[in-house]
């Protein structure tokens, strides 16, 4: 199957195969090519350039898109889109001003989704999160990582880790699971969380791996919920499992969460809204990729990651959702990347390569999408006809999105 897109406005985010994450000034760069064309094969990119220059090519589609924009999907590496029920008496609790903790104390938060998932049968759960999944698709996200973590019992957390699996059998969207069974400390270890961790180092990661049910594993390093050392067991007996390390850090507090997920390696270190100078400092130099999630300091009221501080450090940063009933109930990158250049004053270009290029590096599916490169799938999104790509942050309020491909097929 041949899909020719021609007479393209601007073709985003162009690069050479050997680029797998841009960080610092680099950043601010976004390659693209105007008045551009490029070939579809099987899903699969195959050709691009000035129009101009384009061979003649006998396609079995043509797309017509003279005043309309062509770029990668949005690629979502944090995201807890495998839950149950929604938990918007907790949004009225926070405009009445509880804050997160006061709400978790009061029995909200994380252990409300654990025992409402709980209670919830399998086909149900998977029946509601596909509605999302399907969602998020449409707001033009071509790649995605699902956390597990409001199950908080080894049968749960297999039943969230199932879900995710049928949910990648049956779209053509890329996912990546990740296990989070260290997400809080469930009630009936309350005063024995050293238990809780033994379980999950003890039966459920073997578990997970041996049933290749995740691919990453994860930890709410935080006050109040999991310490370093915890955190540090628990990647540990991941890693030997052959887990990939992830950590939740630096959302309300910092106290060494940053430097234990360098110390293990961690493909990506999320939330970062409380950032010291010796966090950025030991992210220099590391193969891990930072990750903010401005949608969920919108929704909580909370500092935002400071984006300017660390990519004038010469960092690199990616963008994500964290799209869960709790703290950020939206799935949508659109609205992500719009404040992350309103709130955290990035450019529209730092924002775009945050959501695209290096959003894949940060799920490990930088080889697969995130840019315009020859052999990587043909997720796309084409644009309505705007003036600029500036366009897409500047309308917040609307969608700029015409089409979404997955693998060259119109999903939308």
């Amino acid at each position: 199957m041949r899909i020719l897109f021609k007479n393209i406005k601007e073709l985003l985010q162009v690069r050479d195969k050997t680029v797998v994450f841009v960080s610092g000034k680099a950043m601010n760069e976004l390659p693209t090519i105007k008045k551009a064309y490029l070939l579809v094969i099987d899903g699969i990119i195959s050709d691009f350039g000035m129009m101009k220059n384009c061979p003649d090519i006998v396609a079995d589609e043509v797309i017509d898109a003279t005043g309309k924009m062509l770029l990668p999907t949005w690629c979502d590496s944090h995201t807890h889109l495998v839950y149950s029920g929604h938990r918007e008496h907790e949004f009225i609790d926070k405009i009445k001003g509880l804050s997160y903790q006061e709400i978790a104390n009061k029995g909200g938060g994380i252990l409300n989704s654990a025992k409402k998932l709980q209670e919830t049968s399998e086909d149900e759960l998977y029946e509601q999160s596909k509605i999302r999944l399907e969602e998020v698709i449409a707001l033009g996200t071509g790649a995605i990582e699902i956390k597990s973590g409001y199950g908080l019992t080894l049968e749960s957390e297999l039943k969230m880790l199932r879900v995710i699996k049928r949910l990648k059998q049956n779209y053509a969207i890329p996912i990546k699971a990740t296990f989070l069974g260290a997400h809080a400390v469930p009630n009936e270890y309350k005063n024995n969380k050293k238990g809780y961790v033994d379980l999950i180092i003890d039966e459920m990661i073997p578990l997970v791996a041996e049933a290749g049910l995740a691919e990453y594993i994860d930890v709410f390093c935080e006050a109040g919920y999991f310490s370093i050392e915890d955190t540090e067991l628990i990647l540990e007996a991941g890693k030997k499992q052959g887990l990939i390390p992830k950590i939740h850090v630096n959302q309300f507090t910092s106290f060494g969460g940053v430097q234990a997920g360098v110390k293990y390696n961690a493909l990506s270190v999320d939330h970062l809204e409380e950032m010291r100078d010796e966090d950025i400092e030991t992210l220099k130099n590391s193969n891990t990729m930072p990750v903010a999630l401005p949608g969920c300091s919108f929704f909580l009221s909370i500092p935002y990651t400071p984006a300017r501080k660390m990519i004038d450090a010469g960092l690199p940063l990616a963008l994500a959702t964290d799209y869960n009933p709790g703290s950020s109930p939206s799935g949508n990158m659109n609205f992500v990347i719009s404040t992350a250049c309103i709130k955290m004053k990035m450019t529209p270009e730092e924002a775009i390569n945050a959501a695209t290029i290096n959003g894949a590096y940060a799920m490990g599916l930088e080889k697969e999408v995130g840019s315009i490169t020859v052999g990587k799938k043909a997720n796309l999104i084409l644009t309505k006809p705007i003036s600029s790509y500036g366009f897409i942050p500047y309308a917040f309020g609307s969608s700029q999105i015409e089409k979404v491909f997955l693998k060259g097929t119109e999903i939308i």
